[in-house]
């Protein structure tokens, strides 16, 4: 299915300048897909995990797992691998691994739940929300740099648009699992 003449010309980029240009195919992939939007959102997620989580390796040692359970548990905590796993769709053996070796590192503890003893809710040590203090300004720095060319009533119009695209896969009940 392709784009319409008209779509394209306000869809597709003008390019200023040389060093700005994108080669040939990756301009195709983004501008000519007939999944641009998927396309385009893979393409800025790439842009902005690989360097990020790359550098969390270098710095910490951590691997991408590793970090996102520090970061969901920064963003709440007291959550149990189980949950992080069905929000961010990694395997659960992958995050129970992880959590084994942040416990070892002294970044995240285990807790019990009085209703259900096989969950167990996952907390930040002291030394885990240092981490992580320490790393998010690195991760908000690159999302402000992304986002640099939106004016602030165009980053609320992003915004609101992509949590309408995320709440929609809810009601149509797809999931993403």
């Amino acid at each position: 299915m392709e784009p319409t003449v008209a779509a394209q010309r306000i869809a597709e980029p003008e390019v200023a300048s040389p060093e700005r240009r994108l080669d040939v195919f990756t301009h195709a992939r983004l501008w000519k897909n007939p999944c641009g939007f998927a396309a385009r959102f893979n393409y800025l997620a790439l842009r902005y995990n690989q360097p990020l989580y790359g550098w969390i390796e270098e710095r910490y040692g951590l691997s991408r797992a590793e970090f996102v359970i520090l970061y969901s548990l920064g963003i709440m905590d007291g959550v149990t691998a189980s949950e992080i796993a069905s929000s961010t769709a990694f395997p659960k053996n992958t995050l129970s691994r992880a959590v084994g070796l942040l416990g070892k590192r002294g970044l995240v503890g285990r807790g019990a739940d009085a209703t259900d003893r096989r969950a167990q809710p996952l907390h930040l040590t002291q030394a885990g929300r240092d981490l992580l203090a320490e790393a998010m300004p690195r991760f908000i720095a690159l999302e402000e740099e992304m986002l640099e060319p939106l004016s602030l009533i165009e980053r609320e119009q992003l915004s609101m648009l992509m949590a309408k695209v995320v709440l929609g896969m809810f009601h149509s009940g797809d999931t993403g699992e």
